[in-house]
């Protein structure tokens, strides 16, 4: 039986349905789903373009490792980033002091993608490939317009949020 998720941006109130992809990344669903409800700050990506994602402490244990990777998600992909500390803390990336980003054990990183053409590497580091575990079936349309407004009009106060859904 397909499981569902909840994708909100709360400040804006929109949300979207995504479906767990179970069959093409078992350990990274299971991780996501097992760690339900998650939620943190909003941003828009700097270098992968079209991608809104939040960071959150690191809750899979073990980590999923790779599976069903990407480095060029679609319109409708959710995506699973684990970062280690030295990967992610750089001041030079802008988060504030409180952000996951700076926590000494790294953090997760879950995005979804709105738009095309986008490309998962960072000028510091080089590839970023992610785990695509979900894709989005409803609401694509009105998050794309809410991720625009974010790029437009700021992150700040913003949050997106995971949660089961039915």
């Amino acid at each position: 039986m397909a499981r569902y998720l909840t994708i909100s941006l709360d400040k804006r109130g929109v949300s979207c349905r995504a479906v767990l992809l179970d069959r093409d990344a078992p350990r990274t669903c299971q991780a996501v789903w097992d760690a339900l409800p998650q939620s943190g700050s909003a941003y828009h990506a700097k270098y992968a373009r079209n991608e809104v994602y939040t960071l959150v402490p690191p809750f899979a244990d073990p980590a999923p490792g790779r599976e069903n990777p990407t480095v060029t998600p679609i319109p409708g992909d959710v995506v699973y980033f684990g970062f280690e500390a030295w990967e992610i803390g750089n001041p030079a990336y802008g988060y504030e002091e409180t952000s996951a980003a700076h926590d000494t054990g790294g953090a997760t990183d879950l995005a979804i993608f709105y738009g095309r053409n986008n490309l998962l590497i960072n000028g510091d580091a080089g590839w970023v490939p992610g785990n695509v575990f979900a894709t989005i079936v409803e609401g694509l349309p009105e998050m794309a317009a809410a991720a625009q407004d974010l790029w437009l009009r700021g992150v700040e106060g913003e949050t997106l949020s995971f949660a089961r859904a039915e």
